[in-house]
């Protein structure tokens, strides 16, 4: 059997939801400090996904500077935003922390590992394409 020829790839369906939906999201380091080491990027962007893939979500793109990260994230609607995002920097602070300690320390204290404030920007009305190339386009600290 052939595979089918799909028109619209980015559209998902459940059992009586159709939909396409994504958002980019930037997380700021607390007291918006230069935290971020290459390794920790990585690792940043490995547990996003397995965040991501919790919620039957999908990490479209990740991209980085040391004091803050930009998400590209495809979501189906049953997903609260809100939950989405305190459990993508919930886990990653807590994951960081515990594998970089001596490091994080050294840049924040406290605790905190994330500003409590978010960027979140609906992606609908603007072709992905621009998105995805607006996130590649961002600086990736050099250590």
């Amino acid at each position: 059997m052939s595979p089918r020829w799909d028109p619209n790839p980015g559209v998902r369906t459940g059992r009586h939801v159709v939909h396409n939906l994504h958002v980019h999201l930037v997380f700021v380091t607390k007291y918006r400090r230069k935290a971020f080491t290459d390794a920790m990027l990585t690792r940043c962007e490995e547990v996003m996904r397995e965040v991501c893939t919790d919620f039957e979500a999908e990490l479209k793109q990740f991209n980085a500077e040391q004091d803050h990260v930009h998400l590209l994230v495809h979501y189906p609607p049953k997903v609260q935003l809100s939950k989405l995002v305190n459990s993508l920097k919930g886990v990653s602070s807590r994951r960081l922390r515990q594998e970089y300690d001596s490091h994080v320390r050294r840049y924040l204290w406290g605790g905190h590992f994330w500003s409590g404030s978010y960027f979140a920007g609906s992606c609908g009305g603007v072709p992905l394409a621009v998105v995805r190339q607006y996130i590649d386009n961002q600086q990736r600290p050099t250590s």
